[in-house]
């Protein structure tokens, strides 16, 4: 995947009167959306287009060319700049975007390589160790799996991967972990305004 921005993305909060931790006057705050993107999970603030409102679970396209509702990206963001209702809906919203492309997250059941001689990228799924890791190589030897329902049949003891893979997700945004499977690593420079629309 050459592009390293998202074209659209799924609202987890809007905040009418701007951000609570704004130390602005609430008059001069501007109302803005905090969302996930859907390609690289990236938080972003957006800024609505005048008298534009949003709920969570909105899509909202983000990408380049004629915006239908957003004026413009504020800033991307980290998972501790997220407000309280934002954190609680990070977890269904990623599980959304899971249910409607599986096969971006079966292909990593199929493709997953080893970390090191000792650690395999499907160890860092929660709830998969040695046996269950074992198990899925096994198994995608004998052809790929289809989809998560031929996974689960094949994979004895694996239930419900969709769920595994989201709170991995959630990991990665919270930067609880070194490696990256999903989510696009933290920027190093203080402005991320090139990278995204």
């Amino acid at each position: 995947m050459d592009k390293k921005y998202e074209d659209r993305g799924i609202v987890l909060d809007f905040l009418p009167q701007g951000h609570p931790s704004d130390p602005r006057p609430i008059h001069l705050r501007e109302p803005m959306a905090q969302i996930l993107g859907d390609t690289f999970f990236t938080l972003l603030e957006i800024v609505p287009l005048k008298d534009v409102t949003f709920s969570p679970h909105d899509r909202v396209f983000i990408g380049k060319g004629e915006r239908e509702r957003v004026d413009r990206i504020k800033r991307r963001v980290g998972f501790e700049e997220l407000t309280a209702a934002a954190k609680a809906e990070l977890l269904p919203a990623i599980e959304s975007l899971i249910a409607e492309a599986p096969e971006r997250f079966i292909e990593f059941f199929n493709r997953a390589p080893p970390l090191t001689t000792r650690f395999h990228q499907l160890e860092l799924i929660p709830g998969i160790g040695k046996k269950l890791m074992w198990a899925i190589i096994e198994e995608r030897k004998k052809g790929p799996f289809a989809d998560f329902e031929n996974l689960e049949k094949r994979v004895k003891g694996l239930v419900n991967p969709k769920t595994h893979i989201a709170k991995r997700i959630e990991m990665e945004l919270q930067g609880a972990d070194k490696y990256r499977v999903f989510v696009r690593p933290p920027s190093r420079r203080a402005s991320d305004a090139d990278e995204v629309p």
